[in-house]
């Protein structure tokens, strides 16, 4: 993969600097942790003050909460962001939301930060997107796929579930990873698809591609044979730490993580040692999308790592 000498940056080792729109309680930013990536959150970005307050809880640090429909392409260039992370709200396109597309004022937000890029004298290198299954058809998607076009970026898109990880939550979510030229994705052949399978993140799995929603579909229950038990994702009251912001989110994350993992193994099952208790996750898990996120956009920092390795 031929790069501009201009992007290949990363050699000083310095984090990545990032991002986070519609933050939330930090699902993003945790799986950034998770993921062992070397990354510097610079700014979060949420309206929602109860997130807020327990974003801020974690990770000692309370995100941006101004309309960023007033932001401008040089405030947003101030931040030497290399990546942004975005999760809009998804209720413009679902049937609860009354599926109004970009007519709803929720989704006018994403547009206008999308339409800042132009404007943008550092725009970033990648764009990371998330949102329910339907957006992949809307007319805001398509406005996304053109501003992204115009300005230099290829993308490459996906419909993903847990199951497809071993994680017991079956609810499929869409994902878009962009780039900016001259940097490039290492399986070129599925850029501009949208695909149902993770295997272009895996050594040779470029070519085993599913493309149709009823054939994963149908391996779904085959998928759900390999899961992992739920209660192997949950955390111990006794384990459970606020995330350190000063400290360097992967390094700090990775460490942290990985001993808690350790307890979790070593320690009883009793449900009520669980910071949220068993019964409820075993009778809500299919609605909360946290794990979701974890390990698809853990995934995804993991490919973009080592496909983007020169392109800071």
């Amino acid at each position: 993969m031929e790069e501009e000498e201009g992007f290949c940056k990363k050699e000083n080792k310095e984090p990545w600097r990032v991002l986070e729109f519609y933050s939330g309680i930090g699902g993003m930013r945790y799986s950034i942790i998770r993921a062992g990536i070397e990354a510097t959150m610079v700014e979060a970005f949420d309206i929602n003050d109860k997130a807020n307050d327990v974003y801020q809880h974690n990770f000692r640090h309370r995100p941006y909460q101004g309309n960023i429909q007033n932001l401008t392409g040089a405030e947003l260039d101030n931040y030497k962001a290399h990546a942004w992370l975005l999760s809009p709200p998804c209720q413009p396109y679902t049937r609860q939301g009354l599926q109004k597309d970009s007519g709803d004022a929720r989704a006018s937000s994403f547009l206008k930060i999308l339409d800042l890029i132009p404007e943008m004298s550092m725009p970033p290198y990648m764009l990371f997107v998330e949102n329910v299954v339907g957006f992949e058809t809307s007319d805001t998607h398509k406005q996304m796929i053109e501003i992204l076009v115009s300005t230099g970026f290829i993308t490459q898109e996906y419909i993903l579930t847990p199951l497809q990880f071993g994680v017991p939550y079956s609810r499929p979510r869409y994902f878009c990873l962009a780039k900016r030229k001259p940097s490039a994705f290492k399986n070129p052949h599925v850029n501009n698809q949208l695909l149902w399978t993770p295997s272009p993140f895996f050594e040779n799995g470029g070519n085993a591609l599913m493309t149709d929603h009823d054939e994963s579909h149908e391996r779904w229950k085959e998928w759900l044979q390999f899961c992992k038990p739920i209660e192997s994702f949950l955390e111990f009251r006794t384990s459970y730490q606020p995330m350190n912001a000063e400290c360097n989110i992967s390094a700090f994350g990775c460490e942290t993580l990985d001993e808690r993992d350790e307890g979790i193994a070593s320690s009883s099952s009793c449900p009520e040692e669980y910071v949220v208790p068993l019964s409820l996750i075993e009778r809500w898990g299919s609605a909360m999308g946290i794990l979701f996120l974890y390990f698809m956009f853990g995934l995804s920092c993991l490919h973009f790592q080592s496909s983007l390795a020169c392109s800071l």
